[in-house]
């Protein structure tokens, strides 16, 4: 619950409080960062919110300022910007008094710990936060340990230290995951530093789940379902010819890299195509990116528990299907996908973040989204259905083309509850290159050069949301079959529609 206006004045005028900061900058998203980062680790172990409030000194005046939405906005953004970790919870308001507003950003105690800001663990001494030492290091990992909940973070008891990779951890992952500054002071055990980035339970003396999937020397045998089957085939079913067959396997570091080299050389393909006399634009069947961010995706949020299925990757001569074990997990529901975000494997996620193949949390979906609306694709489908899988369809663009029946195309995220149009079915409801489709379009574009000689191509394809390649070829069939004309230079000229 919001704090009361008497609450915050209290807190205001309470400067020796040790959950309160306060300050008049209300763009510095450093301070804010650290003072975040310091309630969630809770050194205390108060188990009671801090509060970070903007718009008053430190002797708790407040200076007469105002805060937009916007603002607002960008303050809860800190929790999913990536620079947090694990991301705590947080809520963020304003309340008004007569001598100005504040903004109030609310930290809940986390039970992931140690949280860190750019790799620096802050906690809170007092009235004033600092960075961690050692021992309070430990305290938070060990505190972390017992809290765990999430299978990521588990100890995974049959392993031992032999299991992980020691000299990948050293080189690869631990100088991406921890500040310059704060390794060139660490003193601390290889077990140790590994336990602070919870791929490590030193209660059992084993590493977690999620050190074995970063590390390990063979993840499969302690989690057999933990790999990417990729099958390439001929036609629109499985019953069809096998063209490639591919396993993605290994600890995280490896196989991350291997199936992303693998997209982007073995996925998109681009072809030239015709779309005048004097151009030719890329046709391109899949945007790499876009297949790129889903396969991350069903890596990061997939079931690892109980489940010895691999995430499938399927490529059919029409469409991906990208399926992994798994549905929508803790607050995400049907109703609030995707712009709700929770994380059934946090510590995967962090990973993740911290090896550069996910920019930021809660944005995957959009990403995507825009992608595809780019290459002139069709919305990707989320089928989610049967609840114990996660399965989206990207369409081949290079096959069935986007806004062919002149309706609005605009981005949009179509979520299905029925497992329907999955395989190799009917899907003219992506569009058609029917002739009742073309003529509405051509009627439309003449329509609009008929009330603006001087519409420009771009102009045509906003209106109406035809990539402008299909646009481009459009015209031409329109100018062959002397229905328009072009009037004057490209740039400068005018449209003339023949009735």
């Amino acid at each position: 619950m919001p704090l009361t206006k008497d609450e915050i004045r209290s807190l205001l005028s309470d400067i020796e409080n040790e959950r309160v900061e306060r300050t008049i900058s209300t763009d510095n998203t450093k301070k804010m960062s650290e003072a975040i980062c310091a309630f969630a680790n809770d050194i205390r172990n108060t188990k009671k919110p801090g509060y970070f409030i903007i718009g008053a000194d430190d002797n708790g005046k407040l200076d007469g300022q105002t805060f937009t939405d916007e603002q607002l906005r960008s303050y809860a953004g800190l929790r999913n910007a990536g620079t947090i970790l694990p991301p705590p919870a947080l809520m963020v308001y304003k309340e008004t008094f007569p001598d100005g507003e504040v903004a109030i950003i609310e930290v809940q105690p986390s039970e992931d710990t140690p949280v860190r800001y750019k790799g620096v663990i802050w906690i809170r001494i007092g009235a004033r936060k600092a960075e961690a030492n050692t021992e309070e290091e430990r305290i938070l990992t060990e505190r972390g340990q017992v809290h765990s909940s999430s299978f990521d973070g588990r100890p995974c008891r049959e392993a031992t230290i032999d299991d992980i990779d020691i000299d990948l951890f050293k080189n690869e992952y631990l100088p991406k995951a921890v500040s310059p500054t704060t390794l060139a002071k660490d003193k601390r055990s290889v077990t140790q530093q590994l336990a602070s980035l919870r791929l490590f339970d030193t209660r059992f003396n084993c590493p977690t789940f999620a050190g074995i999937l970063l590390l390990g020397h063979d993840p499969q045998y302690f989690i057999p379902g933990a790999y990417i089957q990729y099958v390439k085939f001929a036609g629109k079913t499985r019953a069809t010819k096998v063209l490639k067959e591919n396993r993605f396997k290994g600890n995280l570091i490896f196989m991350l890299k291997e199936l992303e080299y693998f997209i982007k050389y073995s996925i998109e393909n681009k072809r030239p195509e015709f779309v005048s006399v004097l151009r030719e634009e890329p046709r391109i069947n899949y945007p790499w990116e876009a297949i790129r961010e889903l396969a991350m995706n069903a890596v990061m949020h997939r079931a690892y528990n109980g489940n010895n299925s691999p995430i499938k990757f399927y490529e059919y001569s029409d469409r991906i299907e990208i399926d992994n074990p798994g549905n929508l997990y803790g607050k995400v529901n049907l109703e609030n996908f995707p712009n709700e975000t929770d994380y059934r494997n946090p510590n995967i996620a962090e990973i993740m973040l911290n090896l550069g193949y996910v920019n930021r949390f809660g944005s995957g979906v959009n990403t995507v989204s825009t992608l595809l609306e780019e290459n002139g694709s069709v919305p990707a489908e989320f089928l989610l259905g049967d609840y114990t899988t996660f399965k989206v369809v990207v369409q081949n663009a290079d096959v069935i083309e986007n806004g062919t029946d002149g309706t609005d195309k605009t981005p949009e995220i179509v979520v299905h509850t029925t497992e329907s149009g999955t395989d190799g079915t009917d899907k003219s409801e992506f569009g058609t290159d029917s002739g009742t489709d073309k003529i509405s379009r051509e009627d439309a574009i003449l329509n609009l050069m008929r009330n603006n000689k001087r519409i420009s191509i771009k102009e045509i394809s906003v209106q109406l949301n035809i990539p402008r390649r299909t646009l481009f070829r459009i015209i031409d069939t329109l100018k062959t079959s002397n229905r328009i004309k072009r009037v004057g230079s490209e740039k400068s000229g005018t449209w003339e529609v023949i009735e």
